[in-house]
């Protein structure tokens, strides 16, 4: 088993091979990006652990990444990798949440030590939440439970598990492909399926959510679900 999964975002296909390399053999399982926008892209859809993010990128630069990710994954550990001399982007990278960072070029043992540092403090960050309320609705995870206005409704283990991640990913919009890559462990790519769009009907006639003005999940039109901004946990 993998000691972590670590997505590697970085344009130089050279130093990515190595850095793959390098974490390989160390024990890690990699994933990687060539541009901003597709590290964003697996950042956000793929289960990692940590990423390695560069910030001189086409398309996307890492910053903007960061930001984008701090906002979908606040607690996903990020170390961002630098240009010798580039004080002032290690400054921004750090006040926008980065870990830790690694300047170029760096050796294969102070990477790896930063790695293992990071991911050590990871399990400290906060975790999904167990219970929350939104609009009213009191919902335990654990119980796979719903209440609202003295009524009680069970939820299915997968309805709980969407409910879950929307939770964990509040402040913005989940598409579809996304809750079937994450939830049910589908390729979504070629496929047409209703599954999505069933749960979330489901689950907002046990949330007492109207169907035609929804509160608690709201359609982003072109973009997914949502849950509601109002929680507390």
């Amino acid at each position: 088993m993998p000691l972590a999964h670590i997505l590697i975002v970085e344009d130089d296909a050279a130093i990515r091979r190595g850095l793959c390399d390098c974490l390989k053999f160390a024990g890690y399982e990699t994933c990687e990006a060539g541009d901003g926008q597709a590290g964003l892209d697996a950042a956000t859809s793929r289960d990692v652990d940590l990423v390695l993010l560069d910030l001189l990128m086409p398309k996307m630069d890492g910053i903007a990444v960061l930001t984008q990710l701090r906002q979908s994954k606040p607690t996903l550990p990020v170390i961002i990798l630098t240009a010798k001399g580039e004080e002032h982007d290690r400054v921004r990278g750090l006040k926008t949440g980065a870990d830790d960072y690694v300047v170029k070029p760096f050796s294969v043992t102070e990477l790896l030590a930063r790695v293992e540092a990071v991911l050590r403090r990871s399990p400290e960050r906060p975790r999904p939440l167990a219970k929350l309320t939104v609009d009213g609705r009191a919902i335990d995870f654990d119980r796979r439970e719903v209440r609202y206005e003295g009524h009680a409704e069970v939820l299915s283990e997968k309805e709980s598990e969407v409910l879950s991640y929307l939770a964990s990913n509040r402040g913005r919009a989940v598409s579809r492909d996304e809750l079937l890559q994450r939830v049910w462990g589908i390729d979504p790519r070629g496929m047409q399926t209703r599954t999505v769009d069933m749960a979330i009907a489901r689950l907002r006639e046990l949330l007492h959510d109207d169907a035609n003005d929804p509160k608690v999940i709201v359609t982003v039109r072109g973009k997914g679900y949502m849950l509601a901004a109002e929680m507390q946990p």
